[in-house]
């Protein structure tokens, strides 16, 4: 991933250097789904509301860089699994997100603003996001922001990052408006986007440190046997991640190329 960007920065700066450049800024709405112990299916079907902002730089008709701060909620639970063992786990979170990213596209086509051939073109893009989460729930119609309490007996941030990958369409509604649908996956750096990672701990040493609620919203199995020191929460091996699926209205404030004068024939 480190060698393709090198080499999307080489083109940016080494393809057509003439052609047109310029901003563009708008603003994007659409949804966010997670992925992880609480949703290990790649169900789709519970998503949460998403949106944000955007900042683009055209390098020349190919390659673009674009920033982005966008706000996502996402949520899961066992209760909504066909898997037998995760239903009697009984976990559940939501959280709510805030993004910045930074990526690299490239459109597979020309792309220049006020032209009638090259006013679409699908694209690429990759780079890295930070972002700030809070995992929480609700016990006894009281809510908990998970982090706090460490049910694994953990300490982990509520910032962390992620590998972006992704990709789209871009359509010119006229000279300087678009329209760009794209769908983005953030692969993260952290197990605990969910709360959910590893093993659940051991009860005695979790109620020294954090008391009881840290003990109920840990263990919140609906039988015998599911629980109990060492017995698996989670899977630490495969981190969590979440999509972005939008569509965006983008505003072109650079300079429009004039057409070329045809040249008569002799």
């Amino acid at each position: 991933m480190r060698n393709f960007l090198i080499f999307l920065l080489f083109l940016a700066f080494c393809c057509n250097l003439n052609a047109q450049k310029g901003w563009e800024a708008g603003a994007w709405i659409g949804t966010a789904v997670y992925f992880g112990d609480l949703n290990n299916r790649l169900d789709v079907t519970n998503p949460g509301i998403a949106g944000g902002l955007i900042g683009r730089f055209n390098f020349n008709t190919r390659v673009t860089a674009k920033a982005s701060l966008s706000y996502a909620k996402v949520k899961a639970s066992d209760s909504d699994s066909p898997n037998n063992f995760e239903r009697q786990r009984n976990l559940d979170f939501a959280s709510n997100i805030f993004d910045l990213s930074s990526t690299i596209e490239f459109n597979f086509f020309p792309y220049i603003h006020g032209s009638e051939d090259y006013y679409y073109t699908p694209y690429l893009m990759l780079g890295f996001s930070v972002f700030k989460y809070n995992p929480y729930t609700s016990l006894n119609d009281q809510r908990y922001n998970l982090r706090d309490h460490q049910t694994e007996l953990t300490r982990y941030g509520n910032f962390s990052g992620g590998l972006v990958l992704g990709g789209g369409w871009k359509v010119d509604l006229n000279d300087v408006l678009s329209i760009n649908i794209e769908v983005s996956y953030r692969r993260l750096f952290t197990d605990y986007l969910d709360d959910v990672s590893t093993v659940y701990p051991n009860e005695a040493a979790l109620l020294s440190q954090n008391g009881q609620i840290a003990v109920d919203l840990s263990d919140r199995s609906l039988v015998d046997g599911i629980s109990g020191e060492g017995r698996q929460r989670g899977n630490s091996k495969d981190n969590d991640s979440y999509n972005f699926v939008g569509i965006s209205l983008m505003r072109y404030f650079g300079r429009l190329e004039c057409p070329k004068i045809s040249q008569p024939k002799w």
